[in-house]
């Protein structure tokens, strides 16, 4: 068996696939990704490596010549770790970490281990924690021996350098206790949103892919001060800040993970207590890096992760970040491509005004005008008064003696708020 010397930053060498009808210039965009992702891992990325196939081996994923071949390739680019594109099978691990005789992780490892060095509450631990054992589960055999050869780095952190030598029924039972206090998370999530809807602010969920600007739009709108960065999946556990709205009403921004292609399924289902905060969105703002040759893509893995958490049918507005890198007529292009699109640039702040406008605007078509009767001496019917100017918008208040009138539009799910029963009723009388 080979030495090398200690790691400090590991060297990676990466390994994509075009099968079948794939498009090669696909793969390489998918491969700049992974480079990437290795590099959100802290790893150096010395060898990129694009073998085309008609289909994956079943036991070598590239063949036994290519593998022969990528094994003196990356010795010569002294590798540490090889990465591969796709998610491999425990078998095909277990064989190209024997012919490689270097460690090997698969995309959705590398993914796994970036949401584990960026997990920083105890609910994003415990979700990437059961995400990690989920993965781990089916990949036990022969995994104690091939820790103890590989001695931690990319691929064993969170879980991963103290579970892999624990059994099957440890880890089940150590699943099973993830999956208890997640769900009681869940429930204090709901309770929560319930309390939200009793308020009533509206909710506005921002979702996009990793990088897309999200937590810097957050940070624009909420004056907030959430770490933003051009590394991928910085933000893993949600924030949620007021915004005030133009029209004096105000709503909760929520900032969300970023999603990613072929984000793994494990961490879908592991974040979904959190992801539900977007299912339950009056809004969503799905946040588009408008100088990015692959946003198309990028806005397809969205909507597929959507449909999975069952946010598809929230209603949705297209924001197309970073204008700010486009030329004019690029930008001409692009809003006569999508016209209900908004552009904007959250590090500049241009259209960032007309995108809250807009969302007045949208959230404004599902209200109700009503005209309201108060009694200005009554204790209830002034906090009705303070409740009105803080959750509609009103429209006029005329005044005579302690007798009040307000005309406003009321969110149609707020009107039993104040004494509405369902939105034919028109007119509410003091003490009503």
């Amino acid at each position: 068996m080979s030495t090398r010397r200690p790691v400090l930053v590991e060297r990676a060498a990466l390994v994509g696939l075009v099968t079948g009808g794939a498009r090669r210039i696909d793969a390489e965009h998918s491969l700049e990704e992974l480079a990437g992702l290795a590099e959100a891992a802290g790893a150096r990325v010395v060898l990129r490596v694009l073998q085309d196939r008609p289909k994956p081996d079943p036991a070598t994923f590239l063949g036994s010549g290519k593998v022969d071949l990528l094994a003196q390739a990356a010795s010569e680019a002294d590798a540490d770790l090889v990465v591969f594109d796709n998610e491999l099978s425990p078998a095909q691990l277990r064989e190209l970490g024997k012919r490689l005789d270097r460690k090997v992780v698969d995309r959705t490892q590398l993914i796994l281990d970036i949401f584990a060095r960026r997990a920083r509450t105890r609910e994003g631990k415990l979700q990437v924690e059961l995400a990690q054992l989920k993965y781990l589960l089916p990949r036990l055999v022969g995994a104690g021996a091939e820790l103890s050869r590989l001695g931690g780095g990319i691929g064993t952190r969170g879980p991963g350098e103290t579970k892999l030598e624990a059994d099957r029924r440890r880890i089940r039972v150590r699943m099973k206790t993830l999956q208890d206090d997640i769900d009681v998370v869940r429930r204090r999530r709901s309770q929560l949103r319930e309390r939200r809807h009793k308020v009533d602010v509206p909710t506005v969920a921002l979702v996009g892919y990793t990088n897309a600007g999200k937590t810097t739009l957050f940070n624009r709108l909420t004056n907030a001060e959430a770490e933003a960065s051009d590394a991928l999946f910085v933000t893993l556990d949600p924030l949620v800040r007021r915004v005030d709205l133009p029209d004096r009403r105000e709503l909760l921004l929520s900032d969300t993970v970023g999603f990613i292609d072929r984000l793994p399924h494990t961490l879908v289902a592991a974040f979904r207590a959190t992801l539900e905060e977007t299912a339950d969105a009056d809004l969503v703002l799905h946040v588009i890096d408008a100088s990015n040759p692959e946003r198309e893509r990028h806005v397809a893995a969205v909507t597929r992760v959507l449909e999975e958490v069952g946010a598809v049918e929230v209603p949705r507005v297209e924001v197309y970040n970073k204008i700010d890198c486009l030329s004019a007529d690029e930008r001409r292009r692009l809003q006569e491509s999508d016209p209900s699109a908004l552009l904007i640039s959250a590090h500049t702040g241009l259209g960032c005004r007309e995108l809250l406008e807009s969302v007045a605007a949208r959230l404004a078509l599902d209200q109700e005008r009503v005209t309201i009767d108060l009694d200005l001496a009554s204790t209830v019917d002034a906090e009705r008064l303070a409740w009105l100017y803080r959750h509609a918008t009103v429209h006029s208040h005329a005044t005579m003696g302690d007798r009040a009138t307000i005309e406003a539009d009321v969110p149609r799910r707020l009107l039993p708020m104040v004494g509405l029963a369902s939105p034919t009723t028109r007119k509410v009388r003091a003490g009503a």
